[in-house]
């Protein structure tokens, strides 16, 4: 049986965490310097844990304004030190509570900068051998991180359930109409290709070769419980395990 994990951006203060963790095999809980604080991470890794979801941290920009999503200028040292700091504090409530880190998920705009600057790349593949060398890094697939991190640390590949891509391989900007896909079967014929044929199909037109071991399922997204919840059914009626 063919098998995929299933991720999503908890612990945002979105209200839908305890909705949508049935259908999640991985969750990226927010870090504080985005959105959540040290009590919101403490309740979203008891809930994790409640579910036997994987835990991972999901360090940002130090940037709630923006929500994380526009690129902040900061010395690269202090990029590194929010993002161990940031990872630290997840991994600590992970620990007091029994269980144990799985994986790091940049968020936003410094998880889109590592696709493509190196600089940036580097900084996060250091940060994460620091303080969790043990811990998968999620990285989006053909993308700058990926390879300078895979001799480095675990890697897992990630596409995204309801964004759209373009033909480089990014995501369509969030400014754009067609960005994001808003209904249930309209993001199951988006994840169909890259399950059980490999393909992505870009909002171009076009068919790309696609590897990933783990898809995202945004939590802020509107429909984001209904979408988890089709797809998860989809997933089984095609004898795709969510693991």
């Amino acid at each position: 049986m063919q098998e995929i994990d299933f991720n999503s951006d908890v612990g945002e203060g979105i209200g839908n965490d305890a909705r949508i963790m049935p259908f999640l095999s991985s969750c990226n809980i927010a870090c504080g310097a985005h959105a959540g604080s040290e009590s919101i991470v403490a309740a979203t890794v008891r809930l994790a844990l409640a579910h036997q979801v994987k835990i991972g941290a999901h360090p940002s920009y130090p940037d709630p304004i923006n929500f994380g999503r526009v690129v902040q200028p900061m010395p690269i040292k202090d990029l590194s030190v929010t993002v161990k700091e940031q990872i630290l504090l997840v991994k600590q409530s992970v620990k007091t509570q029994g269980g144990t880190l799985s994986h790091i998920k940049p968020h936003g705009a410094l998880y889109n900068q590592a696709a493509v600057d190196a600089r940036i790349a580097d900084c996060i593949i250091d940060s994460v051998l620091e303080v969790a060398p043990e811990c998968s890094l999620y990285v989006p697939y053909q993308s700058v991180v990926a390879q300078r991190a895979k001799e480095k640390l675990n890697i897992k590949q990630e596409g995204f359930a309801d964004r759209n891509y373009q033909s480089d391989y990014s995501l369509v900007a969030r400014s754009l109409p067609e960005a994001v896909l808003m209904s249930p079967p309209e993001v199951w014929d988006h994840v169909l290709p890259m399950l059980t044929k490999n393909e992505l199909r870009t909002i171009e037109g076009t068919t790309l070769p696609f590897q990933l071991e783990t898809l995202c399922f945004h939590g802020d997204h509107p429909n984001a419980v209904a979408i988890l919840q089709y797809v998860y059914e989809q997933c089984r009626a095609h004898q795709i395990a969510i693991v």
